[in-house]
């Protein structure tokens, strides 16, 4: 491996004045600068990063709790992808991630404050885990600059999909279309399932529609063999719904393959609502109704919320919770209905 000595025996300069000539002090010369990162590059030679965190107390790294909580690991569309948008924009700022697993913990014995600091992390990204566990509270509660994504708490910074304008749209849509027998398939119990949840009963009320206890029944998010069965049983029921809300895109087609084996159509006899807005919902025909989270947004405005603790920058209230807006994507799966 190449070291400054070898730069500085090539220059015929001082070791000190190749370490400053790097760091790009002010007390040596453009001139000299130029020639030492020129011999640099031809030497081949990489800063040694342990070294360089020694001296500045930053590694240039960032820890990511993603705990797996849903059983899809990174397969997960709607995480993996906030995760990528994360990566690509704290990788411009020179970041690299370390990735810090429930998987990982276990088998090194030490808990994600422990592996925090063994990999002497500048911050942590928390995403997709149990947030009420006691090792993801040690972090929170931690020294660390933490940020974390669709979990909100007046003590934590985070960026959030706003989940319940989403629903309230895909509501106040269904409803203008003419329908009045609404079921939703909810998702895996989170803080985030409860504000749709609670926010599609609040709505419901608010237009004065009856929420029916065979409407309303829990899944799984991403579970396209589960929702095939919950909708099947509510396409069973004497009076069946005309427009059902699943918790998620590949959950609506779990939808669709339950209302075509009985040989019901869409939207023609059922109307289907999706949630997520991912690409592929967009091309399928019918084209299907849902509601579009930014994950690219999200990723970007956790990546810059987190980069702005690292530094020590203000913050204001208002960016410390930040709320990304969401979309509804009409579609074409809610047939108007004449009431």
């Amino acid at each position: 491996m190449v070291s400054i000595k070898d730069i500085a025996k090539k220059c015929e300069v001082s070791v000190a004045t190749v370490s400053k000539a790097l760091n790009d002090c002010s007390d040596i010369s453009e001139k000299t600068k130029k020639m030492v990162r020129a011999v640099a590059d031809e030497l081949g030679y990489f800063p040694n990063s342990q070294a360089k965190a020694l001296k500045t107390s930053k590694t240039n790294t960032i820890g990511v709790i993603y705990a797996n909580r849903l059983g899809s690991g990174f397969r997960h569309i709607y995480f993996s992808s906030v995760i990528e948008s994360f990566k690509n924009t704290v990788e411009k700022k020179g970041y690299d991630l370390i990735f810090i697993g429930s998987e990982t913990v276990g088998m090194n014995c030490c808990t994600y404050y422990e592996h925090c600091k063994h990999r002497n992390v500048d911050g942590v990204l928390i995403a997709c885990t149990d947030f009420y566990d006691s090792e993801v509270i040690r972090v929170l509660r931690s020294e660390l600059p933490v940020v974390v994504v669709d979990f909100f708490s007046k003590r934590d910074f985070s960026v959030c999909s706003d989940n319940r304008q989403g629903m309230r749209d895909i509501i106040e849509y269904v409803y203008e279309m003419g329908h009045r027998k609404i079921a939703y398939i909810y998702g895996d119990t989170s803080q985030m399932t409860t504000v749709r949840l609670d926010t599609f009963t609040e709505t419901m009320k608010q237009l004065g529609v009856p929420v029916l206890h065979d409407y309303v029944c829990q899944g799984r998010y991403n579970d396209l063999k589960l929702a095939e069965e919950l909708v099947t049983r509510m396409l069973s029921l004497y009076e069946p719904p005309t427009c059902i809300i699943m918790p998620d895109d590949v959950s609506a087609f779990g939808a669709f393959i339950a209302a075509r084996k009985l040989g019901i159509r869409i939207p023609d006899d059922l109307s289907i609502v999706g949630y997520d807005g991912v690409s592929f919902g967009q091309i399928f025909s019918p084209e299907l109704t849902t509601v579009f989270q930014d994950t690219d947004m999200l990723g970007v405005k956790a990546a810059e919320l987190l980069l702005s603790r690292i530094n020590n920058e203000d913050i204001s209230e208002v960016r410390k919770h930040t709320l990304v807006e969401t979309k509804l994507l009409k579609g074409q799966t809610v047939k108007k209905l004449t009431i």
